[in-house]
C-alpha cells in the first residue's frame, strides 16, 4: 500500500526544496515515489485559491469566513485526486494538504476568538470528500524571519508575480500558523516537527534532509 508523507509548515520553511531531496533519496533506496504539490494554481479550483490569496478581485483569502477559504482549498485537492492514481507508487509525496488548510483559516485577524477549525477540515476533506489521510506529516518549524528572507527568494510565481501573497506578508499571520503547527503536533499522532533552525540560526540543507530521512524511515519503514 502506498505511504503517504504531506511537507507541512509556514510559507518560507523549503518544503519543496526538502520534498525534493526525500523524492531522490527514496528512490536511491529502490521505491517508486509520486509527488503533487498544492494548490494547484492551473486548475478550476486552484486559480479561484490563487486568486483569493492575491486579492486579484478586491477581496483577500484572510478576508473570506475560514470554513468557506477551507472548501475552497479542499475542492482543489478533490478535484485533484479524482484524475490521480498513485496506486502503482510506493510513496506519494504531498507539498502543503489538509493540515495547511485546518491551520491558517483558524489564525487570521478574523478567526481570533473563534475555535479553531481543524475538526471541520479534517471530517470535510478526509470523511466527506474522500481525499486520503496521510501516513506522517511532516511539518518544518522555522523561526519567522528565516522564513519570510526564504520567501522573498522564491521569483516569480503564476499566482502572484514577484510579491507576497496575503497570507505571506502579514507576520502576525505566520507568527500564530507557527504556534499552531505546533498545537496540532500535540494533537494528531503522526505529526513530525522538524526542527530547521535553531536560535535563530537556519541549519543547512542538509542537516534538515537527514532530519527528515531519519524521521520518515523510523516512521514508515
Amino acid at each position: 500500500m502506498t505511504k503517504i508523507i504531506a511537507f507541512e509548515g509556514i510559507d518560507g520553511t523549503g518544503k519543496s526544496v526538502q520534498m525534493a531531496r526525500l523524492s531522490e533519496t527514496l528512490q536511491h533506496k529502490g521505491l517508486k515515489v509520486k509527488e503533487l504539490s498544492f494548490p494547484m494554481y492551473d486548475t478550476f479550483f486552484g486559480e479561484l485559491v490563487g486568486r483569493y490569496l492575491s486579492a486579484k478581485d478586491g477581496i483577500g483569502a484572510n478576508e473570506v469566513d475560514g470554513k468557506s477559504m477551507a472548501l475552497w482549498f479542499a475542492l482543489d485537492r478533490f478535484e485533484a485526486f479524482k484524475h490521480f492514481d498513485y496506486s502503482d507508487a510506493d510513496v506519494l509525496l504531498i507539498n502543503r494538504y489538509v493540515l495547511s488548510n485546518a491551520v491558517y483559516q483558524s489564525i487570521r485577524d478574523i478567526d481570533l476568538g473563534k475555535p479553531d477549525i481543524l475538526d471541520f477540515c479534517l471530517a470535510l476533506e478526509h470523511e466527506h470528500f474522500g481525499i486520503p489521510v496521510p501516513d506522517l506529516h511532516l511539518v518544518l518549524d522555522m523561526d519567522t524571519e528565516s522564513a519570510a528572507e526564504n520567501v522573498d527568494k522564491k521569483g516569480f510565481r503564476d499566482y502572484i508575480g514577484n510579491a507576497r501573497d496575503v497570507y505571506e506578508s502579514i507576520d502576525s499571520i505566520q507568527t500564530r500558523a507557527r504556534k499552531k503547527y505546533a498545537e496540532y503536533a500535540t494533537r494528531i499522532p503522526n505529526v513530525k516537527l522538524i526542527l530547521c533552525s535553531e536560535n535563530g540560526v537556519l541549519l543547512p540543507i542538509d542537516e534538515i534532509a537527514k532530519r527528515i530521512e531519519d524521521v520518515v524511515i523510523n516512521a514508515l519503514f
